[in-house]
């Protein structure tokens, strides 16, 4: 991924509102989406510029109207896009008809997920994460042998994985509390988020092959901002022996705008494992990858709760952290492992990065290292604190991509809201 003329810090759209330096949105980044409007309720791609949006089938870049044929094309081919739909809203564009025809205001679009998502794969790439998460279950053994050696993942749940803005019902499930005789069937009490990014894959590659560590960011469209919710009582009572299942099916959410690796170039730094760590195997090892495997992306988790709205105050930040900082494994390392063994992966799968701490308390991606299992509440608010999350909150993802001399990037934002549980399923 080359930094060229889209990269250019001095570019200014005719777009008025993608020179605001407080845009997530400006000429720089244009990710890739999927809207429809009140007028024509047909989901269509989209790109996003400032406040609007393009209408890539209306302004002639995409033959149908699913953002899955633009996903699936050559990384040579979306590069050349973004240079023509760059030249063709910047600031001074001799024909800028087309596109002007072509624009819809955001605040008049409703914008879903990028695409259909056939599968989805959570990984464990943040060390800080799983650190402080063995640390709590295993003080003497934080990290299991094999965390160093391979990128951990498991498989997700693609049906319940909604784009930004819904509101899911607290779930049910099995829990057995300390001390308690026996299970019981019971609402969730220990409910989190985990801030992530995920990773869409463009093109695919055949059963029974293996994509390269060369070849693995071809693979790749871009990132989206992930909140991986969990209930982790459901989960601690139900993931021995074979991981996690009810307490993180019942809801994904994902910001719906990909911000495309090409928009990321800029940002990208080498990849650096401590001196005294085990090196990966080869198939896990390049030199692409050690001189640009990391991407400078800076992380924020806010917390709204209902006193919060009902007077007015704005969100509370709970949480900070970096990608580069947060990540032992690179997106590279991610595909090259998930498909060593022959698996398949296709146009529009999704794979999470897993929680991305930092090393510091206000750096924890989740309310389970943030309060030490529940044991130390997070002030909010004079008189209002949280262990876990309780109906009416509302958990907003935000990420930038920041360098001096490139402009900022933005992810737009990752909402979602937690509702009551809904009656016994008995």
């Amino acid at each position: 991924m080359q930094v060229d003329e889209t990269h250019d810090p001095a570019l200014e759209s005719w777009v008025e509102s993608a020179n605001d330096p407080n845009t997530d949105f400006p000429p720089q980044n244009l990710p890739f989406g999927t809207f429809r409007t009140a007028a024509d309720r047909n989901w269509r791609p989209g790109v996003a510029i400032g406040d609007q949006i393009v209408d890539l089938w209306r302004a002639g870049y995409a033959s149908g109207r699913v953002l899955r044929d633009l996903m699936n094309s050559l990384p040579g081919e979306r590069a050349e896009l973004r240079r023509s739909l760059s030249r063709g809203l910047q600031r001074g564009a001799r024909d800028t008809e087309r596109l002007q025809d072509a624009l819809v205001a955001q605040s008049e679009a409703q914008v879903g997920l990028p695409c259909p998502i056939g599968d989805y794969t959570d990984f464990y790439v943040g060390i800080h994460h799983a650190r402080a998460v063995g640390a709590l279950f295993r003080p003497e053994n934080p990290l299991l042998p094999n965390y160093r050696a391979m990128p951990i993942g498991y498989h997700g749940r693609a049906s319940t994985i909604f784009a930004s803005g819904h509101c899911f019902a607290r779930p049910w499930g099995q829990v057995k509390e300390e001390g308690e005789h026996a299970a019981s069937l019971a609402p969730t009490r220990r409910l989190d988020f985990e801030l992530e990014l995920g990773a869409f894959v463009g093109r695919g590659n055949d059963p029974g092959t293996r994509v390269t560590m060369d070849e693995a960011e071809d693979h790749l469209v871009g990132l989206v901002l992930l909140n991986d919710w969990s209930a982790r009582d459901i989960q601690a009572w139900e993931y021995v022996p074979l991981g996690p299942f009810l307490g993180k099916n019942f809801a994904t959410t994902i910001s719906p705008w990909i911000v495309t690796m090409e928009a990321m170039a800029p940002f990208r730094r080498p990849y650096r494992r401590p001196a005294e760590d085990p090196a990966p195997l080869p198939y896990l090892s390049s030199s692409s990858n050690s001189r640009t495997g990391a991407i400078d992306i800076d992380l924020e988790v806010f917390l709204e709760t209902p006193a919060l709205r009902t007077t007015g105050q704005a969100p509370v930040r709970i949480c900070s952290s970096s990608f580069a900082e947060a990540a032992y494994w690179t997106l590279s390392q991610m595909v090259a492992h998930h498909t060593v063994n022959g698996c398949s992966l296709r146009t529009g799968d999704l794979l999470g990065t897993g929680t991305l701490s930092g090393p510091a308390a206000t750096q924890a991606g989740s309310l389970l290292e943030r309060t030490q299992g529940g044991t130390r509440a997070v002030q909010i608010a004079p008189g209002e604190t949280r262990t876990f999350l309780l109906d009416g909150d509302v958990v907003i993802l935000r990420a930038h991509c920041v360098r001096p001399g490139f402009r900022a990037l933005g992810f737009g934002e990752c909402r979602a809201g937690v509702g009551p549980a809904p009656g016994s399923p008995l």
